[in-house]
């Protein structure tokens, strides 16, 4: 039993040190998916009335979707790519995984527009359990409209009874909104591309080793929330 512990150990350093010095500046298209993604944090952290600091404080994971492309008259469609990111044990957060949501809603709606979403979960394990397959927001977890406002009271009138809340910014405009109905996979390609082959989205979850400066600077972004 000892040595299995001494193997397993070893073989999950060996697996953090692989990530850490692995050249990820390959798949620029990825890369730049990043890069939005760290503006997208930057600017709701210029605006006045954003996710409130203590939400990213208590939250598990985030999931941030630069420039979704939401269409539709009456029945719309949503498909955006992006990063998603859990926290470590020591508060850290992990090294992004790729996914990509689609998905429909209902409501009166025309035209097509972008937006920038961003998904804020209580709890990391809903994240890293996509390895498995699909799952949908609002069928396999709930889903409600965040709240809204950076001062103590606003930050604390969320009863967290939702298993994400999310946000958008579309035109100027900031709000929470709904999106029941949408599906979530992860980006196997796109992992692949950017640190390369053999590494699985739980590896990337579970460690926070990087030598991009794209990852370091959205981390970075996440922190000032």
């Amino acid at each position: 039993m000892k040595r299995i512990k001494i193997l397993i150990t070893s073989l999950l350093t060996v697996s953090v040190f692989i990530l850490s010095s692995a050249k990820i500046d390959g798949g620029e298209k990825e890369k730049e998916r990043i890069q939005n993604a760290s503006a997208v944090i930057e600017d709701f952290g210029k605006m006045k009335e954003s996710i409130p600091h203590q939400l990213i404080v208590d939250c598990q994971g985030i999931i941030i979707i630069p420039k979704m492309l939401n269409a539709g008259f009456v029945v719309g469609a949503k498909r955006g790519r992006g990063i998603a990111m859990v926290k470590l044990a020591d508060g850290n957060w992990s090294n992004p995984v790729f996914i990509t949501l689609t998905g429909g809603s209902i409501g009166f709606q025309i035209g097509v527009q972008s937006v920038d979403l961003v998904l804020v979960f209580q709890h990391k394990g809903v994240l890293t359990k996509v390895q498995n397959g699909d799952f949908t927001i609002g069928g396999d977890i709930s889903a409600a409209a965040g709240p809204v406002g950076r001062s103590s009271s606003a930050s604390t009138d969320y009863k967290m009874e939702a298993e994400v809340y999310s946000y958008s910014r579309s035109r100027g405009l900031f709000a929470g909104i709904s999106i029941n109905g949408a599906s979530l996979s992860i980006d196997k390609t796109a992992i692949s591309n950017f640190y390369g082959d053999n590494f699985t989205s739980q590896q990337l979850f579970e460690s926070s080793k990087t030598s991009s400066d794209a990852i370091m600077d959205v981390k970075e972004n996440l922190n000032k929330l």
